[in-house]
């Protein structure tokens, strides 16, 4: 005899376990079935989103990343148009950052990257002819050419740079800060470069110009760039309460941490050898695979399997 749901008859604790256990799992949402990073052209950023996207996608997961400026990432954030931002530098970032954050518009789980650094930097050849400080920029004004490279308009180091040439901070009121991008900045460096020409513009690491160039970062700008040449921490950050929503997501942003030497390696092999940004990042987790251990600790497959055995064996681990 057959009850009415196609059970046999069985004991009621039994039957109704059975009927539970398909459910014990849920699917996730489709609010939370695609996540949606926001990227700032920035190689270190798109190194580490290359790496998330690549464990979110393992996990069965579909993602996408738009490349916009600072101030449109956390509008993009408050609005709903993006969930996810891993480049959240500070305290640098702390001026475009803060009052969403402040606001609850955006969150900041954890920081995922220590021991970073971001302030002004010159060829080694500069240092060594005696200017090691902002302070012996302006006594070099024409060596200079009167010119500070930044990067993309709108990103919180050209703003850095702005205010002190506004400020008129150690003399530099007459210098002009040139707006670029990464790739436009480091292309100018290179040039100069390779013609022995002073050059002064927006360095940090982790980054591959640090052993691509022989440079340096000056000293004395703590007032705008912050102590320890601008020593930073990159925090994770989120729409608000995407990591409630979407608990499963947050678990892994939780446990997210990156590393300088990986972050150089990945980069290394972006700007260096051309690798598209995907493969690079899937080529170093499998390479590098104990890392995943610790990232998907209580993190599931978007049917709520274990995660670690389902990325590996998207890596072909």
């Amino acid at each position: 005899m057959k009850s009415s749901s196609g059970f046999a008859a069985l004991p009621l604790g039994l039957a109704m376990g059975m009927l539970l256990a398909p459910q014990a799992h849920a699917e996730v949402s489709e609010e939370c079935s695609t996540v949606r990073f926001a990227e700032v052209g920035w190689t270190d950023i798109t190194a580490t989103t290359a790496l998330t996207r690549s464990v979110l996608e393992g996990l069965g997961y579909e993602t996408t990343s738009d490349t916009i400026s600072v101030p449109i990432a956390y509008a993009g954030m408050k609005n709903d148009d993006f969930d996810v931002f891993l480049g959240n530098w500070m305290p640098s970032m702390a001026s475009i950052s803060d009052p969403y954050i402040d606001k609850g518009q955006v969150e900041r789980p954890r920081a995922n990257l220590q021991g970073a650094k971001y302030t002004l930097a010159v060829p080694q050849y500069v240092l060594d002819a005696g200017v090691t400080s902002v302070a012996d920029l302006a006594d070099n004004l024409e060596k200079f050419d009167g010119r500070i490279y930044g990067i993309e308009a709108g990103n919180d180091g050209n703003m850095i740079i702005a205010d002190m040439i506004d400020d008129d901070a150690f003399g530099l009121g007459a210098f002009e800060m040139i707006d670029s991008s990464e790739a436009g900045m480091l292309a100018e460096v290179k040039s100069k470069i390779a013609a022995k020409e002073w050059v002064v513009f927006l360095g940090w690491e982790p980054h591959p110009m640090n052993t691509r160039f022989e440079m340096g970062y000056l000293e004395g700008a703590d007032d705008y760039f912050g102590p320890n040449l601008g020593g930073a921490t990159v925090y994770t950050n989120t729409r608000a309460g995407y990591s409630e929503a979407c608990s499963n997501v947050g678990a892994l942003l939780a446990n997210l941490e990156f590393s300088l030497e990986m972050e150089n390696q990945i980069m290394g092999e972006i700007m260096d050898e051309g690798a598209d940004p995907d493969e690079a990042a899937a080529d170093w987790l499998k390479q590098n695979s104990s890392v995943l251990e610790a990232w998907l600790e209580g993190v599931e497959t978007t049917q709520g399997e274990p995660g670690l055995p389902a990325v590996k064996a998207s890596l072909g681990i």
